[in-house]
């Protein structure tokens, strides 16, 4: 099967993830997926292919080196964010893409107008959605880059290597796909997620990231009786998004400025929660950003009464750069490889997170490669084939390094 063959196959299963889930995986369609990517792996002849009752699957291309060399991994994630729908998505192919707008679907337009990434990829194949999806190339083109990686260097034994894990997991949109990753049975001295952007973007520095559910308990009386006694919770709740400052929002910032996001309200008049993402690249900041989001909670307490608000916060993964640093030689590698394959380097912070932020701290270093998706958790996502191809040969080259580390 070729790499595009791969990548569309995965795309028609609906993987997309739940916050309101307290199972894991959190959503049980994601297990249909994992069950036929792992008979898939079996078939391409990987050893000790396995898949635990939460949809985590581990395999091994055995090493056909007789150096000792370190184990690596590659990791990416099947599920699909919860921003747009992932259900019967219909993935084709703009063939030679000319520059100019892509009709998605009848009214539906992808314009290098709106999106300026497009002309990146002028004279490519491209693979877009119907518009009325997301694609999922995050992150089903890195599953479909690192399997396609394992296949060639199965049939190019001239390629020497170590043994090579890979490890495809749920519910990393939600940010709980390393929760559950068995760090000691992948067995590796270090790995790289195959999520990121587009080609030549690799990332070793990411926010710190905490969720936030801000709970506000109101008082519901007949509207022709309310004067004094009523407190309404949906009010209360834009009073509060109100304390966020504008320029501290994800649509006034960038680079390392960090922000509060504010995922959804639910609301009525006797309750009301708001859910926050909180993410800033400096710790300290970041603890300020959730001692805020406290504070906040604190004045509408002081307003209306004790127990009005409550908050339930909760980190999610911290900045990988300080694990990553240590271990520079895993970043070497990268360089080395996309050097070698006439890549740019586009090294830059993420303004957002990866499995390999968490598993970085679990003592697994895990820096972030392209994987060639541009336009994540829309309808307007798409994805380079030439820049999936040069993903993969990535795959394959780090592989041919590391069994050079030593020399």
């Amino acid at each position: 099967m070729e790499l595009t063959e791969r990548f569309i196959n995965y795309t028609k299963f609906d993987t997309q993830s739940s916050e309101d889930s307290d199972s894991v995986p959190s959503t049980a369609k994601q297990l249909v997926f994992a069950k036929y990517l792992k008979e898939e792996l079996e078939h391409e002849g990987l050893e000790d292919v396995e898949m635990d009752d939460m949809g985590y699957i581990y395999a091994t291309l055995p090493g056909n080196s007789k150096k000792e060399t370190p184990t690596i991994g590659f990791i990416s994630h099947y599920d699909t964010s919860t921003d747009a729908s992932g259900k019967d998505v219909k993935a084709r192919i703009v063939k030679n893409y000319d520059g100019g707008d892509i009709v998605l679907s009848p009214g539906i337009i992808s314009s290098p107008k709106k999106f300026p990434e497009l002309l990146a990829h002028k004279g490519e194949d491209l693979i877009v959605t119907d518009g009325t999806t997301l694609l999922g190339a995050d992150d089903k083109a890195g599953i479909a880059e690192i399997v396609q990686a394992m296949c060639y260097l199965r049939d190019h034994d001239e390629i020497k290597h170590g043994d090579i894990r890979v490890a495809f997991n749920p519910d990393e949109e939600i940010g709980m796909g390393a929760h559950h990753f068995d760090v000691k049975k992948f067995g590796c001295q270090w790995a790289y997620t195959m999520d990121g952007g587009d080609l030549g973007e690799l990332e070793y520095e990411n926010f710190n990231a905490a969720g936030a559910k801000v709970h506000i308990k109101g008082v519901s009386v007949h509207t022709g009786y309310a004067k004094g006694k009523m407190i309404n919770a949906s009010r209360l709740a834009c009073e509060f998004n109100n304390m966020i400052p504008e320029t501290d929002i994800p649509e006034t910032t960038e680079g390392y400025q960090g922000f509060y996001h504010l995922l959804g309200i639910n609301s009525r008049c006797e309750e009301a929660t708001l859910s926050y993402i909180i993410r800033d690249h400096d710790r300290e900041k970041f603890n300020d950003r959730k001692d805020f989001i406290l504070e906040c909670a604190e004045k509408l307490n002081q307003k209306y009464g004790e127990g009005t608000c409550t908050v339930e916060m909760k980190d999610q993964y911290y900045n990988m750069k300080e694990k990553i640093d240590p271990n520079i030689h895993v970043i070497d590698i990268v360089l080395k490889a996309f050097e070698q394959l006439g890549i740019a380097p586009k090294v830059q912070p993420i303004r957002g997170g990866t499995d390999g932020a968490q598993l970085s701290f679990r003592g697994l270093p895990c820096p972030n490669i392209f994987a060639g998706g541009v336009n994540f958790h829309g309808p307007y996502e798409f994805v380079s084939i030439p820049v999936m191809e040069a993903a993969m040969k990535t795959v394959v080259k780090i592989c041919e390094l590391t069994e050079a580390f030593n020399d």
